[in-house]
């Protein structure tokens, strides 16, 4: 990932705070969020409220943040969200610099069809990684097709970008193949049906004798 123009968020220095003043600025249109990060003092900003929820729909959005004609580089680290409603309270942004090292957590997607009566269960929804902070993944593919009952795949197996380390214990369980219960279950009551048809056949054999 890199930072695109559209990843240019121009920003403006606040210095009210409290839940009245945030709420004024989510009402005009913005969102409160704070900089931090490699020693320096948190630098609390507004920003363009419509552009930067489109931006942190992705998972380690890179934004890079002008203020007063200075370019900051961030990742976004957390952002707070109303439980209800869902709109963004706050952001939290974490000042990174090209070619530096930074762990985040990428999300897992699974690609391909498993074998026919089998499902992929997903157990790591993400991995963590080390990676260049200017190059970081969308997400890793783990490729399940074909995969029959009982087949499993560990963070160990997954196949990263260059530049990215594995961080999480390489025995991670990322996806299990098995069969699913429901199907189980339907096969038990049928071979209990077959076995009950069997007795019957074999207790009208021995009337009959």
């Amino acid at each position: 990932m890199s930072t695109e123009p559209d990843h240019k968020v121009q920003a403006e220095l606040r210095e009210n705070f409290g839940k009245g003043f945030a709420r004024r600025l989510r009402a005009a249109g913005q969102i409160p969020a704070v900089i931090y990060g490699h020693g320096t003092d948190p630098i609390h900003v507004a920003l363009p409220g419509h552009q930067v929820s489109l931006l942190v729909r992705r998972a380690n959005a890179l934004l890079e943040v002008v203020i007063d004609g200075k370019d900051h580089l961030t990742l976004v680290k957390d952002v707070q969200r109303d439980p209800v409603q869902q709109i963004i309270e706050h952001i939290d942004l974490l000042v990174v610099r090209k070619g530096e090292k930074i762990h985040v957590d990428v999300p897992i997607t699974v690609v391909g069809e498993t074998f026919p009566g089998t499902i992929a269960n997903l157990d790591a929804v993400s991995i963590a990684l080390e990676v260049e902070a200017t190059h970081i993944p969308e997400h890793i593919e783990v490729d399940v097709e074909g995969l029959e009952e009982g087949a499993h795949i560990t963070a160990a197996d997954l196949t990263l970008p260059k530049g990215a380390a594995l961080i999480a214990e390489p025995d991670t369980l990322i996806v299990a193949v098995s069969v699913p219960a429901a199907t189980l279950a339907a096969e038990d009551e049928i071979a209990e049906a077959d076995a009950e048809v069997a007795a019957e056949q074999s207790e009208a054999s021995e009337d009959a004798e």
